[in-house]
């Protein structure tokens, strides 16, 4: 037996440093003893934090079918019966893993940024059977972040700027995520957005090649909340005003 881990017989690897965190048989047992606890946390930290409880005790669990029980859905517009995010294959498929992720970054479909952490429980045989996930809405931040670096001088830089790479299962999920990081980097939601606001998504995407991508206008126009007709309009101003190499 190594130092690391503790093999069971028919179960997959558990982390010796996770036992202190105990173990539970039962979603159910899961949800009894911390639903409670998650709308503490969702009534402390205030409505932009949402507090997600995962099922996972599935065999092959449906992802998109994952939310037990969840406080202030709005923050991601899901719902009980909703989807887990694009966390979950790694979490089903490499069990032995430490999942535990603490304040790292999470992205909505709609370019907001989250703060994030995630907590998973295991069942006696080491299985993860469910995650308790806290996403909280730091796009009223970033706002308040962006505005006051307008009013800073900026400093110059001679670093030279580095190439930015996005992996996906598929292209369509590789152009999802230069969309919403695009949309991420204007630092407000899509609703607050400006016409120019708009144009500046989509030239970045353009330059990044995504309009070369099958279905990119589209996709774009849609996460835009406009028209693909408006988007070919900002699109060809984009490229007008652009200056020549």
């Amino acid at each position: 037996m190594s130092e690391d881990v503790t093999m069971m017989s028919g179960a997959p690897p558990v982390v010796d440093h996770l036992a202190h965190m105990g173990t539970y048989e039962s979603v159910k047992e899961i949800l009894l003893a911390f639903r409670p606890v998650m709308h503490a946390m969702a009534a402390a930290v205030g409505p932009g934090c949402e507090v997600v409880l995962h099922d996972l005790s599935a065999p092959e669990p449906d992802l998109s079918h994952t939310i037990a029980a969840i406080e202030n859905g709005h923050v991601t517009g899901r719902e009980i019966g909703g989807p887990s995010t694009s966390l979950g294959v790694g979490v089903i498929h490499n069990q032995a893993a430490d999942h535990n992720a603490f304040g790292y970054r999470g992205i909505t479909s709609d370019g907001r940024q989250l703060r994030c952490s995630s907590v998973y429980f295991r069942n006696s045989a080491g299985r993860i059977i469910a995650a308790l996930c806290m996403n909280v809405d730091v796009s009223a931040i970033q706002q308040a972040r962006a505005l006051l670096d307008g009013l800073l001088p900026h400093e110059s830089t001679s670093t030279q700027e580095q190439p930015e790479e996005y992996f996906g299962r598929d292209l369509v999920s590789v152009m999802d995520v230069m969309i919403a990081e695009a949309i991420g980097e204007i630092g407000k939601p899509v609703d607050q957005m400006s016409r120019d606001d708009r144009i500046a998504v989509l030239t970045k995407l353009d330059q990044q090649g995504v309009l070369q991508m099958r279905k990119g206008i589209e996709r774009i126009a849609a996460r835009l909340d406009i028209s693909r007709v408006t988007a070919y309009s900002y699109l060809d101003e984009a490229r007008t005003q652009a200056p020549l190499p």
